[in-house]
């Protein structure tokens, strides 16, 4: 079983910033492939903010309404992540989830989620 911990959301003015923490914990993960932050605001659709590739020799990609403003960090051999987030706006609010696309004993390849955190801009 492999569980994904995030923490670090809250309340933020707008122009302000949040840091936001990801842990992926188990004993079974032979490796960690991908580790990626999504976000779900209320009446829209779950969608990828960040994420960070060991295939791509950790280039990030970002969504295009947070370029330049989130920065996602990543140590794929210990399963953490992070998501700096800068300059925020009220269009983040929303609830932040990071993902962990881990392989185990079990599976080969499995994107794993954690519960999401709250992070609310206001203007």
């Amino acid at each position: 079983q492999v569980e994904v911990v995030e923490s670090g959301g809250g309340l933020a003015r707008a122009g302000g910033s949040l840091i936001l923490s990801c842990t992926a914990n188990s004993a079974q993960i032979l490796r960690v492939d991908t580790m990626a932050w999504h976000r779900e605001a209320p009446g829209k659709q779950r969608e990828l903010v960040a994420s960070i590739n060991a295939a791509t020799s950790g280039i990030q990609h970002y969504a295009d309404s947070v370029k330049g403003r989130f920065i996602i960090s990543a140590d794929l051999n210990k399963g953490t992540a992070y998501l700096q987030m800068d300059n925020l706006e009220p269009e983040d609010t929303a609830v932040y989830y990071c993902r962990a696309d881990a392989r185990t004993p079990v599976y080969a390849s499995r994107s794993y989620w954690g519960q999401g955190t709250q992070v609310t801009v206001s203007s």
